[in-house]
């Protein structure tokens, strides 16, 4: 008997076609077990693998991350050019980034507006547009 955690994160793998190994179906119940949406780095997600006890190596990690992101699973966001995060909700949508903490959250999709981009320079075209809002807390 599984647990609708481990179903969902099986669900999940193979809708995207991806093999379920052990180190897949532990990370995706990890990512997708309760249904919620999550934004994790790397290091985040190893510490949530060593907490469960699990044996997967960080770049176990990295790499399953990147195959899911490559299956569509996920998409990667990136912070000042160096610090990634991986997030299970690919519909293109704003984002918070909160300095003081390092963590990144979604942000009101439907307040955004955006009223016109610029033109793609000659040859090259719009893969994509990249939104994230940076946060630090006020002091009071």
């Amino acid at each position: 008997m599984t647990s609708p955690a481990i179903d969902r994160g099986a669900a999940w793998l193979s809708g995207a076609g991806l093999r379920p190994t052990r180190q897949r179906l532990t990370l995706a119940q990890l990512l997708v077990g309760d249904g919620k949406n999550r934004h994790v780095t790397a290091e985040s997600l190893f510490a949530k693998v060593q907490d469960c006890g699990e044996s997967v190596s960080l770049a176990t990690v990295y790499n399953t991350l990147r195959a899911f992101c490559d299956a569509g699973l996920m998409q990667e966001v990136t912070v000042d050019g160096q610090k990634s995060y991986f997030d299970t909700n690919t519909h293109d949508h704003p984002h918070f980034f909160w300095e003081d903490d390092g963590l990144l959250t979604d942000a009101p999709a439907d307040q955004l507006k955006i009223v016109a981009l610029p033109d793609a320079p000659e040859g090259a075209e719009i893969a994509s547009v990249d939104v994230v809002i940076r946060l630090r807390r006020k002091d009071n």
